[in-house]
């Protein structure tokens, strides 16, 4: 019997006889698909094909830019290994930010923007100091970018500090919240098996989608990060394992939308947003606050912070930190008190 590949995957035999498999699909690039269909390296690549899949044309627009202008360098980074290198979900971000810059600014010479200029770009958002502080980072991307390359010889962003943010980032959900979604949500739904999958993995939504039951092996899930390409494996507790056996599919991925097919990471944000708003929460309660709620829980369960990061794939002391800082902190000082309680009764006056 014929093997069912997954979505826009052929098969062919080289010239040795050999099997190898191609991700085919109009308008995305041509990949070649590592190991045996349906393995978990053969379905993370395809998961990436199909997520981020790009036309291949090399140093595109470059024949339409006048040289030494930011239109120039902008085309020019686009092209670089630094920028091919990164995920696809961070250069889509990226991409973003750079393009409207170059709508702003594209015709404009790269050795005549200075310190002053970035300064009042940068004050002119002041009313949003996230979208502020993002124009500032590609900058600082974009100019260290020409430094290097030799379109100048200077940084005009060094030294201009970003406006201070007074937000805490996305909303970490409370235990109030996740009772009351639980309550408007029973197991078996698709609303419950999502947010199972947020809470008991703590992975973003972009890795959520592409959760299947080929990533889970002896009772270990198992998944290279899209944004990072950090590997994570994590035993699923006996709470995810109940709803996944309620919310049994025939699909590749265990989440989808109602038309069977797979969620895009935008689509399933806009659709949690949907069945927050059926559950009556807040407008603040996102998917990705749950990845923080989860981080909040092990916090409070007395897990290190390396632990932490084992789990949630952050790479820095400091990031694990910032998802955290929710963490019950009055029951952590109740248990550091009770250590040091122990510690000074033994301390004869």
């Amino acid at each position: 019997m014929k093997m069912r590949l997954p979505p826009y995957v052929q098969a062919f035999t080289d010239r040795h006889g050999s099997p190898c498999y191609y991700f085919r699909r109009s308008g995305f690039k041509r990949v070649a698909l590592p190991g045996l269909p349906w393995s978990p390296e053969f379905m993370d690549a395809h998961s990436a094909a199909l997520q981020g899949g790009e036309v291949a044309c090399a140093n595109v627009g470059e024949s339409r830019t006048v040289s030494g202008t930011i239109n120039a360098l902008a085309v020019a980074y686009f092209n670089s290994p630094a920028f091919a290198t990164l995920s696809c979900a961070t250069r889509a971000t990226y991409r973003g930010i750079l393009e409207n810059f170059r709508e702003a600014h594209g015709d404009k010479r790269v050795a005549l923007l200075h310190r002053h200029h970035v300064a009042g770009m940068i004050a002119s958002k002041a009313a949003t100091p996230a979208a502020a502080n993002n124009l500032l980072r590609m900058l600082r991307l974009l100019m260290k970018f020409a430094v290097l390359h030799g379109w100048r010889r200077d940084d005009p962003t060094v030294g201009i500090k970003p406006p201070k943010m007074r937000t805490g980032g996305f909303y970490a959900w409370t235990e109030g919240d996740i009772e009351a979604f639980e309550t408007a949500h029973n197991v078996g739904t698709r609303a419950r098996l999502a947010l199972a999958l947020l809470l008991y993995t703590a992975q973003r939504r972009s890795d959520v989608t592409r959760l299947g039951r080929q990533h889970i092996r002896e009772g270990v899930l198992s998944v290279r990060q899209q944004k990072t390409g950090a590997m994570v494996e994590i035993p699923v507790l006996p709470e995810l394992r109940a709803i996944l056996e309620a919310s049994q599919n025939s699909h590749l991925t265990f989440l989808v939308t109602a038309s069977g097919k797979p969620f895009s990471p935008a689509g399933f944000g806009n659709w949690f947003r949907q069945v927050c708003d059926e559950a009556g929460l807040p407008g603040k309660c996102a998917a990705h606050g749950l990845r923080k709620a989860a981080a909040r829980r092990l916090a409070e369960a007395g897990c290190t912070a390396h632990q932490i990061m084992s789990i949630t794939g952050h790479k820095t002391l400091r990031e694990v930190t910032r998802y955290t800082e929710s963490a019950d902190r009055r029951g952590l000082a109740v248990a550091a008190m009770s250590k040091l309680e122990k510690r000074t009764s033994s301390v004869k006056p």
